[in-house]
């Protein structure tokens, strides 16, 4: 039973009372789990008991609606296992490995080796990291391979990059992420896959992947316009329409005009997204001003720009950008920010994938992202 003062707390002050709510409840889920793992409740006195209670460690988990600060039970003679923390320690594990797994070869930096001493984990061995390395590796499979057992409607793609030790220098490589949104409304992370770059050859492989995983349904694709990604949309998606991102035609008309008039060229081009007539007016306006880059950038794209107008009004707002991906690549840049460079692939991926994972559980227990019953 709900205590009466926490649902007056929500009913007060919904984002504090719902923090308070969600705390409550965790803090009950470990004390059954607690209550199952030693065979009896707080004080009971029974034969069966199989550890004695040892109060409690406060531990801190981040959730979406902030941090909570949980007490973890403790016993004597055995550890306490809980499901809760399940999130936060696979990115922890995966963070740590991939710091250790630089120290130890040697290519950290004296920030990571000043990290790694403040983690208090300088004696780790070779053989500990291979098996977190082991069990990260595993949950990473796990969760690209997955069967994908909804049709997606709306497919976004996008990359980021990050520096990679490989053959014993450093190089930058392309994540390439997919998002799609499932034809229940909920968003969900499809794949993911480190590559060299972004030519259309690895955008396909990672296409055939989700195919061969059950990927069906896709009616409009939304991306940058770089020219692997739409190439290989043609020739995957027959019959679903690419949509260039509007966030992303802005930067690269603008990549072409003096800074001094952004604001204004960019006010400009808004409008012209807005009114598909008065596209050719600015495409016409740049020419004469000299920036003909930019007005072929425009005209490139021109017949791109709107197929999201073919789908539900409620849905332009969401499907016209990559924004969704956007956040999600500023996520990952900002945690991994403290390993810096990567000292192979697989570790890259360790940390990269237990980041959507965590993501994507989070998308899957939160509201839906579009209503598709106006599709």
């Amino acid at each position: 039973m709900i205590p009466k003062e926490l649902l007056e707390d929500y009913l007060i002050d919904q984002e504090d009372g719902l923090k308070n709510l969600l705390t409550w409840f965790l803090n009950l889920v470990m004390q059954f789990e607690a209550m199952e793992q030693i065979d009896a409740e707080p004080y009971q006195r029974v034969g069966s008991r199989k550890a004695h209670r040892n109060g409690y460690k406060e531990r801190s988990l981040k959730t979406r609606v902030g941090e909570l600060r949980l007490k973890k039970p403790q016993f004597r003679e055995i550890p306490f296992q809980t499901k809760v923390f399940d999130r936060y320690s696979r990115v922890e594990r995966a963070l740590i490995n991939a710091i250790v797994e630089s120290y130890l070869q040697g290519v950290s930096t004296r920030r990571i080796q000043d990290i790694v001493s403040r983690l208090g984990i300088e004696e780790l061995s070779a053989s500990s990291v291979s098996r977190i390395a082991k069990e990260l590796d595993e949950k990473v499979e796990e969760f690209l391979k997955r069967p994908i057992e909804h049709p997606i409607h709306y497919l976004f793609v996008d990359a980021s990059y990050f520096k990679v030790r490989t053959d014993s220098r450093y190089v930058t490589k392309a994540f390439l992420v997919v998002m799609g949104i499932r034809d229940d409304g909920y968003r969900e992370i499809l794949g993911a896959k480190i590559a060299d770059g972004e030519d259309e050859l690895f955008w396909s492989g990672l296409f055939q992947d989700l195919a061969d995983r059950g990927l069906s349904g896709v009616k409009l694709v939304i991306s940058d316009g770089h020219k692997g990604i739409q190439k290989a949309v043609e020739k995957s998606f027959l019959g679903a329409s690419w949509q260039m991102c509007h966030v992303h035609l802005v930067r690269a008309v603008l990549r072409n005009v003096a800074k001094k008039y952004h604001k204004e060229i960019a006010d400009k081009i808004k409008i012209a997204l807005e009114d598909e007539t008065k596209t050719q007016e600015l495409i016409l306006e740049l020419e004469g001003r000299g920036y003909s880059k930019a007005a072929d950038t425009l005209e490139h794209f021109r017949f791109s720009l709107w197929n999201y107008r073919s789908f539900s009004r409620e849905h332009w707002r969401r499907i016209r950008t990559t924004n969704g991906l956007e956040r999600i690549n500023k996520e990952l840049k900002r945690r991994t920010r403290v390993v810096g460079a990567f000292p192979s692939d697989r570790s890259f991926m360790r940390l990269g994938v237990s980041i959507l994972i965590d993501i994507n559980e989070e998308w899957m227990t939160t509201k839906k992202y579009l209503s598709m019953d106006t599709d």
